[in-house]
């Protein structure tokens, strides 16, 4: 069960936050929000949770007059040019737990949205107050850039502003400015998996204990050993396999993130931020890579078992 709107704003309380809340009808749209909430209470955003190829999500808080370019964007991540899109609706309520139009910033305070990245308009910082949603539509409340960078950080998050709307190049001189902020984690949702129609499916398999008897010599075709083979071995990524590219995977993640702080800070600043970027994206590499290991062993020892049996 995720946070309520009346709990996060108990949430705001308790962080002596200061805020103003502001009741209207449910709303899909900045637009009808616009109706009800006036812009003299400070700046309107627009909330887009967007994913990539490999099942990773993200929060893109703007301000309403911001332009993303969802191909720019893309390639500023390192994920090329069609590399993102809107998520599905189903992850709305798998991950963030809100509905459809209650996309917020807010919503990373849900535990099933810790790997899900956060990137914020830096032009909010120019605004006085800025307008979101408490997880709910049918309430809008304005606060502070600092408001809710003490409530992100009261949750673990370091609040990330970026110009949205550059478009820097990218290239092998020029690696991706926000490549250190693509999760590390990723996630599938059920429901986004195609379902198979009632013909597609595999009939019951019929019982033929009456009809035939099973013989003892009986040696496995090819093509069984070729399916055995790939049940007993599925494909690994070569990253997780191969101690090289594993390392070179940590150098690629190190230096991206090295290009995107480095400038302006010192060795002291530098060194922390990259302890706390860098220590959950090499737990959860060093997690795959022992897994891996694991999972190799045991399926080559099942292999083994398997060759025994069929040759005994």
């Amino acid at each position: 069960m995720g946070f309520s709107k009346d709990q996060l704003l108990g949430r705001l309380q308790e962080l002596e936050i200061d805020y103003s809340k502001y009741e209207h009808p449910p709303v899909l749209t900045v637009e009808a929000q616009a109706k009800y909430v006036s812009s003299n209470e400070g700046a309107l955003s627009k909330n887009l949770f967007l994913k990539d190829k490999k099942n990773r999500y993200y929060i893109i808080s703007a301000m309403v007059d911001t332009k993303v370019d969802m191909k720019v964007l893309s390639q500023r991540l390192g994920l090329g040019k069609g590399g993102v899109r809107m998520a599905p609706e189903e992850a709305l309520g798998e991950l963030l737990q809100v509905s459809l139009g209650c996309v917020t910033p807010f919503a990373v305070v849900n535990e099933s949205a810790r790997d899900v990245s956060l990137l914020l308009d830096k032009n909010f910082k120019n605004q006085t107050r800025c307008i979101f949603h408490p997880l709910s539509n049918d309430v809008s409340i304005s606060l502070n850039t600092s408001g809710l960078d003490k409530f992100l950080k009261s949750i673990g998050r370091d609040p990330v502003y970026v110009d949205l709307e550059a478009t820097p190049t990218v290239g092998k001189d020029q690696p991706p400015d926000l490549a250190a902020y693509v999760p590390s984690g990723s996630y599938t949702v059920p429901n986004e998996l195609p379902n198979k129609t009632p013909s597609e499916q595999a009939p019951p398999p019929k019982n033929k204990s009456a009809e035939t008897k099973p013989v003892a010599s009986a040696k496995p075709s090819k093509a069984a050993d070729k399916v055995k083979s790939v049940a007993v071995n599925p494909p690994v990524s070569l990253v997780y396999k191969n101690p090289e590219k594993f390392v070179e995977e940590i150098f690629d993640k190190t230096s991206a993130l090295l290009l995107s702080e480095a400038k302006g800070e010192s060795v002291e600043a530098l060194t922390e931020t990259l302890r706390k970027r860098l220590v959950s994206e090499f737990t959860f590499l060093a997690t795959m890579y022992k897994n891996t290991a694991y999972a190799e062993g045991f399926h080559a020892g099942k292999k083994s078992l398997i060759l025994k049996l069929q040759q005994d």
